[in-house]
């Protein structure tokens, strides 16, 4: 460039200047929340936080200065609003036909048909305990578990097992149908011996006894079914069975008996500890429980067609979904009961799906920590790796149990498939088993319950909440942050007062981004969203004070997230009650980036309409000067693919350039007026050669196409327009150390045009 005057037109003619023309404001390559570790309305030059007024200079200054930190710390937030929406999307879709009730769903009366109770083991009420005490199984209950069965994987091998060693150890999950197996063995076992006694199968009522010196089976050649109860106190009393094998097989032979014990997870470690090798044992593999339903409506036979349209039938009413969510036996059969009874089998499915039965019978049932803690870590970081999930079950397990003198023997992988029925681990080719519920909605209900039932421990649950959203994987940021929203359906009020202010005040950034990430989430149920919104607008009509001006800057972003996707019209609202406060500028960075964050999820109209209006008087007041600030700075914020973004672009250019064609008119009026802002007028013309520089080039011959329509709309706007660009045109590409290209072929378009 000539180190000679040059000419710039203005809005009142040609004026001299012999400055070289401004550099161009960086823009960083990621999006995110508001600025970290600075005040929200200044630079991190600005000094510790004050109450009162933040001045214009340190929101500009904010805006235009960034840092590595920075960039990070909103490209997080981008992405966890990204995955945020995904959740609630998931969460908000009615996946199984049943929806999540009020809080009076986990206080009335629930009907424990289906669930995960113990599976089989059913004792009579009054049947005495103690003594060897022991109940023939009646002929009703034995013909139905033997006419239907089917036979599990390895069956064969159990029973010669059982036949040669006379006792048998059969391990499975509860509902695996250990029990009807235990007793086809027992009964094969006996018909192959050639019992005398007719083969009569016998219920053990106290299990301990067998271990006694003198035990001998009451009644000779029969089959005795030994049912040991799930969880540790219950398989601990078999620790010493290896000692008493050869004298309790010596007793059965003698009687021409058989015994089978049944157990879970517990019982199998049991009885793999060193000296039980002489212990027989089988881990039952359980059964398709569609084949234990096919057998039980159609029989052994059954014609192809009768077979295929059973089929058709369970899988158009979501029946065969439900028994892959609940595969125990026992609801296979409950539900053939239906079919044969003619009953609603589609109704009687969605029943047995109902989350709210599955939870709270759980709940009963699973009440030591190590159980209740993996759940809720699971319902917290669902879709996260394993070991990310049993991290933070250990931590929470921490602050639930009393403390230990050392690290505990805790093994949650081992105990899935009893404890935890509803939990499964899927295979990722791309990385570490993910954990994931059977039922997608499965862990928002496990985390409400908890949340409103476990009152005693609903302090330790929010502080081990609190520590996640401070854990260096940004997922798990995400996801706890999610997890707060959810706790907010239970309560809105209670939450609201409980953390969601305290985190949308804090000092941190990080915080108030969770915060944020929490009301988009809780404000996504029709419950909550007026009381979420009406929050919203109080926190941005707030005072001048630092924590007030926190608030506002978490209404703003809050704004510009999942509830302003749905809500864009609201959302504006709440960006211009934050922005419009006399002299505080302080908001003025949260507020622009709320907007980016509305153009992200493809609400780029609603705001350029709103910046258009709020900049209607085109004078140098401070709402005016605001909202076309928060509009260059929208101008240069690059977009970067998330994914499950809502948007589409292309990487590394602002998405207002991107999407241009579409927004022609209102971006031309909008530059128009950022250029004829003498406040302003330096940053957007450093914010327009940016975008001639260094996003036309990676946006390509479309980028530089619509730029050209751009000039050429601004400049029809008035003529000092068309005189200040074609000068400056003509300035950047004769500029000695940055000639520019493009700017060159612009200016020579645009001197073409009339």
């Amino acid at each position: 460039m000539s180190e000679e005057p040059i000419a710039e037109p203005s809005a009142d003619g040609p004026t001299d200047r012999s400055e070289p023309a401004p550099a161009p404001t960086s823009a960083p390559d990621t999006t995110g929340g508001a600025p970290t570790g600075a005040p929200e309305g200044g630079s991190r030059e600005a000094g510790p936080e004050q109450d009162g007024p933040v001045s214009a200079d340190a929101a500009m200054r904010s805006l235009q200065e960034g840092t590595a930190a920075d960039d990070a710390e909103r490209s997080d937030a981008q992405r966890a609003g990204a995955i945020a929406d995904l959740i609630a999307r998931r969460l908000n879709a009615d996946a199984s036909g049943t929806r999540i009730g009020t809080l009076a769903l986990f206080n009335d009366t629930v009907s424990f048909g289906g669930g995960f109770n113990a599976g089989g083991e059913r004792h009579p009420r009054g049947a005495p305990r103690g003594g060897g005490t022991v109940l023939p199984l009646a002929a009703a209950e034995l013909a139905d578990h033997t006419e239907l069965f089917v036979h599990p994987e390895g069956y064969a091998s159990a029973l010669s097992a059982l036949s040669e060693r006379r006792l048998l150890v059969l391990t499975g999950p509860s509902g695996s149908g250990r029990e009807a197996t235990a007793v086809n063995l027992l009964a094969e076992a006996l018909a192959l011996g050639g019992a005398d006694g007719g083969g009569v199968c016998h219920r053990l009522l106290d299990p301990v006894a067998v271990l006694a010196a003198d035990w001998e089976p009451p009644v000779k050649d029969s089959g005795y079914l030994l049912a040991v109860e799930d969880g540790r106190a219950g398989a601990r009393d078999f620790e010493g069975l290896p000692r008493r094998l050869p004298a309790v097989v010596a007793a059965l032979r003698h009687h021409g008996c058989h015994l089978v014990l049944t157990g879970g997870q517990d019982l199998a470690v049991t009885v793999r500890a060193d000296g039980t090798e002489a212990v027989a044992v089988h881990v039952l593999t359980p059964v398709d429980p569609l084949a234990v339903l096919e057998r039980r409506v159609l029989g052994h036979g059954g014609a192809p067609s009768a077979r295929a349209a059973l089929r058709a039938t369970l899988a158009s009413g979501s029946v065969a979904d439900t028994l892959r969510e609940m595969p125990a036996a026992r609801h296979a059969a409950r539900l053939a009961a239906d079919v044969r009874a003619g009953r609603d089998v589609v109704a009687a499915a969605a029943a047995l799906r109902d989350p709210s039965d599955q939870v709270r019978t759980w709940f009963d049932r699973h009440r030591n920590p190590e159980a209740v803690a993996f759940a809720l870590a699971a319902a917290v970081l669902e879709d996260s790796g394993y070991l990310t999930v049993a991290e933070a079950a250990v931590r929470l397990r921490a602050a639930l149990a009393a403390p230990e003198p050392a690290p505990p023997d805790v093994r949650f992988r081992d105990r899935l498939g009893d404890e935890q029925q509803w939990i499964r681990l899927d295979a990722d080719t791309s990385g570490p088993p993910r954990v994931r519920f059977r039922s997608p909605l499965l862990g928002q209900v496990v985390l409400i319950y908890a949340w409103t039932g476990l009152d005693g421990w609903r302090e330790p649950l929010l502080s081990w909440l609190r520590r996640l959203l401070d854990h260096h994987d940004l997922e798990v940021r995400a996801r706890a942050a999610v997890a707060a929203g959810i706790l907010a359906w239970a309560d809105h009020h209670y939450a609201v007062h409980r953390f969601l202010t305290t985190w949308a005040a804090a000092d941190s950034w990080q915080l108030r981004q969770a915060a944020a990430t929490a009301l988009g989430v809780a404000g996504s149920r029709e419950e909550s969203t007026e009381a979420v919104w009406e929050l919203l607008h109080g926190w941005a009509r707030g005072g001048s004070s630092v924590r007030q001006r926190r608030l506002a800057g978490t209404a703003a972003n809050t704004a510009g997230g999942l509830l302003g996707r749905e809500a864009p019209a609201r959302a504006v609202a709440v960006l211009h009650d934050a922005l419009d406060r006399d002299d505080d500028w302080g908001t003025l960075p949260s507020v622009a980036w709320g907007g980016v964050h509305l153009v992200h999820r493809g609400r780029a109209r609603e705001l350029l309409d709103a910046y258009l209006d709020w900049s209607a008087p085109r004078d140098h007041s401070p709402m005016v000067v605001k909202s076309l600030s928060a509009f260059l700075f929208a101008t240069g914020r690059p977009y970067e693919p998330v994914s499950g973004g809502p948007a589409e672009g292309v990487s590394g250019v602002p998405l207002l350039l991107s999407a241009l064609p579409a927004h022609e008119e209102r971006m031309a009026e909008l530059w128009a007026r950022a250029l004829a802002c003498g406040p302003l007028r330096d940053r957007a013309l450093a914010a327009l050669r940016e975008w001639i520089d260094v996003h036309a080039e990676r946006g390509g011959r479309p980028a530089l196409e619509a730029l050209n329509r751009l000039l050429w709309d601004v400049s029809r706007t008035s003529r000092p327009h068309r005189e200040r660009l074609l000068w400056w045109l003509g300035a950047w590409a004769e500029d000695r150390e940055r000639p520019s290209r493009n700017a060159a072929l612009l200016r020579d378009a645009l001197a073409r045009t009339t």
